[in-house]
């Protein structure tokens, strides 16, 4: 594998936190440990923390990859061909040394050049950057009710996205064809060169550093085994699901070039308004108008739940404003339901009939202190 620039700039014995002479077992473990912490679907907003864990892991975790990164890692800044180095002898450009600034148009090829520096004496192991490759990560919105966001639900979502070729099943070669080991690099993908203690590989031209050639190209796709197309993706909602928030479809995203493992598919769930209910988390919440009467003298008043009606209890003097909390009546979740936080307002009519009118005066003749008092006026 081609040291990368991260290889240089990054300590990913840091990022997993053990030390450089970790046993597998124990890298293992941290990265176990730090990828249950950081991925998304636990932790949103941690996407770059985990990829950064992943990378890291992707090297320590196999042997013949660390390998190589403790070399790199071991010839310091002199090795780091990103940043331009000086020579042994103190000059740019000396014996042992590498000289000149490189841009980035040129890291692609330095990269396959460093792969060879490390594979003295023996056959590259280089893997061109035409081999396979994980797909892309998608991402789709799916709408929801807000009585399917609280129950859960399994339904589709509408993705358009590249997919294997209907037409020759992704190979790339016209049906009836397959395609065929390439004759000039014998199917490893690469050319080496050997230049007394280095060996230098390059991609294969003819066949883009598969290995494979596509002789009768697929009429459909042209020979790239892919098309773009429309397709429809079961997803299992579970219930609670809040506004916003992340579910992951492992394997269901971008398909992998070249046979490399396809990406995750990220569906954002939209929760549509209730007209009865509003939501706090697992809470659901609701305003309750109640009569004067109601309020200053108590009742027991129906209160409406995702379920069937439950019986509340207004004590006699309460306030408008008050919130009353019944317990299990809320989102239901893995954890325990929330509840329904019921919020008291008195309703003041509008408009009094001749008996009403006459009962508030004798109420308000009845009734002797202010309630502005302590205000410190009347």
């Amino acid at each position: 594998m081609a040291p990368q620039r991260e290889w240089f700039e990054k300590d990913y014995y840091k990022v997993l936190g053990v030390p450089q002479k970790a046993s597998e077992k124990e890298i293992k473990a941290a990265f176990r440990k730090l990828s249950k912490r950081y991925h998304p679907d636990q932790n949103p907003g941690s996407e770059d923390r985990f990829k950064e864990v992943s990378a890291a892991y992707e090297v320590l975790g196999e042997p013949a990859k660390r390998k190589e990164y403790d070399e790199v890692r071991r010839m310091g800044p002199v090795g780091n061909p990103f940043a331009g180095a000086r020579s042994r002898s103190g000059g740019p450009g000396g014996p042992g040394g590498f000289s000149g600034t490189f841009g980035t148009e040129d890291l692609g090829d330095l990269g396959d050049l460093l792969g060879n520096l490390f594979n003295r004496g023996r056959p590259s192991a280089t893997r061109p950057r035409t081999g396979p490759m994980r797909g892309d990560d998608l991402e789709a919105e799916l709408h929801l009710s807000f009585q399917d966001a609280v129950e859960g639900v399994t339904t589709t979502v509408n993705v358009n996205s590249d997919a294997a070729c209907n037409n020759c099943g992704g190979t790339g070669a016209a049906p009836g064809t397959s395609p065929v080991i390439c004759s000039n690099c014998g199917g490893r993908g690469v050319l080496a060169e050997n230049q007394g203690l280095f060996s230098f590989s390059q991609p294969c031209p003819q066949c883009g550093g598969t290995g494979m050639r596509v002789e009768t190209p697929c009429p459909n796709c042209q020979g790239s085994g892919v098309e773009r197309r429309a397709r429809k993706v079961k997803v299992r909602i579970p219930a609670g699901v809040d506004d916003g928030q992340r579910i992951r479809l492992k394997g269901r995203g971008g398909i992998g070039p070249n046979g490399g493992p396809p990406g995750d598919l990220y569906v954002v769930v939209r929760v549509g308004q209730h007209e009865v209910f509003g939501r706090s988390g697992k809470d659901l919440t609701l305003r309750l108008p109640v009569t004067f009467s109601e309020a200053a003298l108590g009742a027991t008043v129906k209160v409406p739940t995702l379920g069937a009606p439950v019986s509340l209890r207004i004590p006699a003097g309460t306030r408008s404003g008050r919130i009353f909390r019944v317990r299990g009546h809320g989102v239901p979740a893995s954890s325990g339901a929330g509840d329904l936080l019921v919020t008291v307002e008195v309703a003041v009519p509008e408009q009094l009939t001749e008996a009403q009118r006459e009962a508030v005066e004798a109420l308000a003749a009845a009734s002797t202190e202010s309630p502005r008092r302590h205000l410190g006026v009347e």
